[in-house]
């Protein structure tokens, strides 16, 4: 897309802005960014947490998001470019983190582990396999206890191209 996708508009709004709004009304507090440029990120409202380990991709900021709040039972990580998400998608994974999962991730006709909500706990497994050079989140599921929340497709549409923001 040439810049940061979180500052890109959608119906006239950022999606990170979008994003951040529905995990808010979701029951989220506090709501951050991880990774990205923290000036822009910053313009948006949002506190911007580095990537613990930079250049893997959305695993590294999983890791930060997990590494920043060892107080709280568990994180809701999401995609910056996904602007249809609602607050009811966000509401349904967290109360799939019942008691034995740890992980509970909206599926369209796949797995989406960047709609997720993680128990806190999973740091450790999810920082490992940062460290070992592991790109793909859906191979740290492998090792955990996960819940499939169902979640309209169209809601995890994410936007890659500039194409995609205007249809």
């Amino acid at each position: 897309m040439g810049r940061d996708k979180a500052t890109l508009p959608f119906d006239g709004v950022p999606m990170g802005a979008r994003v951040a709004d529905a995990l808010r009304r979701g029951g989220c507090d506090p709501v951050v960014a991880v990774g990205g440029s923290e000036s822009t990120l910053e313009a948006l409202g949002l506190e911007v947490v580095p990537d613990l380990f930079v250049g893997i991709g959305p695993i590294g900021g999983l890791a930060a998001a997990l590494a920043r709040f060892p107080q709280h039972a568990a994180v809701v990580a999401m995609a910056c470019d996904l602007p249809l998400l609602t607050h009811d998608t966000v509401t349904a994974l967290v109360r799939g983190l019942t008691v034995g999962i740890d992980v509970a991730v909206a599926v369209t006709d796949r797995r989406e582990p960047l709609c997720a909500a993680w128990r806190v706990g999973m740091a450790p497994l999810v920082e490992s396999a940062a460290a070992a050079g592991e790109r793909r989140i859906w191979k740290v599921l492998e090792g955990a206890s996960v819940a499939e929340v169902p979640v309209e497709a169209a809601q995890l549409r994410n936007m890659n191209s500039p194409d995609d923001l205007n249809g």
